[in-house]
């Protein structure tokens, strides 16, 4: 598909205005006003510190789960904590169990085996932590759309308090509270907190009940920078501020397990890409294969030995991933190539075989590819499981909901979710989501690649570093700037590494600019040495030359007209 070049577009004005408040370059002006920052939320989003975080008690029901959590510590109940099998479940786990343990919490925590029970609470597991003397379930990252496995845990005896961050149904678990900015009766004013931002809150609001310092819970400001850099939420706001501080903590990490992980992942920096691609696919391995309880002991184990262990034990799931993730990319591709799916406004796929632990990847990589709504089946224990994902410009979750008739259950984000129906209903539900996926088909007709701004040879200098560097961590609603650099002349071609990716070498009057496009070695004729071509892409500063020089790493380019 051709892809859209949309320049964005700025008032004079504003931009002024902001470069004389707030003594900010022109540049750095416009990626302010590209990402949607209010002018007065611009000092927030640059200088925002943890003082700026808002009252945890400002969340509807947050007093009710405290007081519950009190009541427990003080009479030696024992206390559940319930997670999802992904990074934001696990890490939520981690700061919720070691917090507690350490206010002298008699605590267990429980985590469903993706292949066998599927995501959030179900009756079996409810049924199982009833026999070890639980009182309390207190839910991490889940809970939210369990109506009726809440009714199962009163009738069996089992207190239930719900922490949540996804999508709220009209009805709601009738549980003793319900922690979620989701909700549509709660007026916090921060609605985008990962799962583990709702826990990381709980804990900052039992810490104020029981009046300790404030480094009791920051110090899990790392495990916790984790879970929300990887759950792909807004990085902006009360994300941005929890974001950046935990990176900075993560740089000298107490925690043993994330030391032993770090050591295994390939990094220039501590940065939200080094947690995106090189720690969230570790941890979520053991989930995908299997059971996640292997990261959660990796992130609370205090031997060194034992830590290195269970790292290197993910990192070979990791791997594994990886290879039964192949196998079902090329199975997928073939069967909409066959079928001509991709002519269709979305694509529904199913196969028996198919690892459920693994599907949501596949998916997300053929929304790349085809730029509409993709759902992957597969059969598990007599159930038809799936994952499914979106281009931007669509809401996944709102495409299930106009199907809820032909599922069993659904949950999940605008633009990622998860489901289980019958079998039998497969072909009905297949016809449904292509209605559903058709009333929104205008809003991703066309794949646009927004650009934040014009450059010329003259922004290429260490100022325009120094904004980039300021605008981290980059992530949802805050993505790398993107800029466009017209009417270069090409001086150089070449491909590197086995032919993958491209490098070239661009000309503007006198000045030689390095530009890079990895995995764009197939698009070395596209053009030729002399031929005039605009590009976009990401601005860099060439660590790996000496001296080091200020590079552009192509995302897209065309001839100049």
């Amino acid at each position: 598909m051709q892809k859209i070049w949309n320049v964005k577009k700025y008032d004079n004005e504003l931009i002024n205005k902001i470069k004389d408040t707030y003594n900010v370059s022109e540049i750095m002006a416009k990626l302010l006003v590209s990402r949607n920052i209010e002018f007065d939320e611009i000092d927030n989003f640059l200088n925002g510190t943890l003082e700026d975080l808002n009252d945890p008690y400002e969340i509807k029901d947050m007093d009710k789960l405290v007081e519950r959590i009190d009541r427990a510590i003080k009479d030696k109940e024992k206390i559940c904590i319930y997670g999802d099998y992904d990074v934001d479940g696990i890490t939520s786990i981690t700061i919720m169990y070691q917090f507690l343990t350490k206010l002298g919490a008699d605590v267990m925590y429980y985590l469903p085996d993706r292949l066998i029970e599927g995501y959030g609470i179900n009756n079996n597991a409810l049924d199982e932590i009833k026999k070890k003397n639980v009182s309390l379930i207190v839910t991490v990252d889940c809970g939210i759309t369990a109506v009726d496995e809440v009714e199962h845990a009163k009738e069996i005896g089992l207190d239930i308090c719900i922490t949540d961050h996804h999508e709220c149904a009209e009805i709601l678990p009738k549980a003793l509270a319900i922690v979620n900015p989701k909700r549509k009766d709660d007026n916090y004013s921060f609605k985008m907190l990962a799962g583990v931002g709702v826990a990381f809150k709980c804990l900052v609001a039992i810490a104020k009940k029981y009046n300790l310092d404030k480094n009791e819970y920051l110090r899990y400001l790392d495990i916790v920078s984790i879970g929300t850099i990887s759950d792909i939420v807004p990085l902006v706001g009360e994300n941005r501020i929890i974001s950046r501080y935990g990176l900075k903590m993560m740089e000298k990490t107490e925690n043993i397990g994330l030391k032993a992980l770090l050591k295994l992942v390939n990094y220039k920096e501590i940065d939200s890409m080094m947690v995106s691609f090189g720690m969230a696919p570790r941890i979520n391995a053991c989930g995908r294969m299997g059971n996640a309880s292997a990261a959660v002991k990796l992130l609370l184990e205090k031997d060194e030995r034992t830590a290195e262990r269970i790292a290197l034990e993910l990192d070979n799931l990791n791997q594994e991933r990886k290879d039964v993730e192949s196998v079902i990319f090329e199975e997928a591709l073939e069967t909409i190539e066959r079928n001509h799916l991709d002519k269709k406004n979305s694509i529904v796929l199913y196969k028996n075989s198919w690892h459920n632990g693994v599907i949501g990847i596949v998916a997300s990589r053929l929304v790349n590819m085809y730029y509409k709504p993709v759902i992957l089946l597969t059969k598990e224990h007599g159930l038809i499981r799936g994952s499914g994902r979106c281009p931007a410009g669509f809401s996944i979750y709102d495409a299930l909901t106009e199907c809820k008739d032909k599922v069993t259950q659904f949950g999940g984000h605008e633009l990622a979710a998860g489901l289980s129906l019958e079998e039998e209903m497969i072909p009905d539900f297949v016809e449904a989501f292509e209605v559903a996926a058709a009333n929104q088909k205008d809003g991703i007709s066309e794949q646009i690649i927004d650009i934040d701004a014009q450059i010329e040879r003259k922004d290429l200098n260490i100022q325009i570093i120094k904004d980039i560097r300021n605008l981290k961590p980059y992530g949802q609603s805050n993505q790398m700037p993107l800029f466009i650099y017209k009417g270069l002349k090409v001086n150089a071609i070449r491909t590197i590494k086995d032919d993958k990716h491209l490098k070239l070498v661009l000309r503007d009057d006198k000045s030689l600019i390095d530009a890079v496009g990895f995995s764009m070695g197939s698009r070395r004729d596209e053009i030729r040495i002399g031929d005039r071509v605009d590009v976009v892409g990401n601005v860099e500063l060439n660590s790996y030359n000496t001296p080091k020089t200020i590079q552009i790493v192509l995302q897209d380019f065309k001839k100049s007209v």
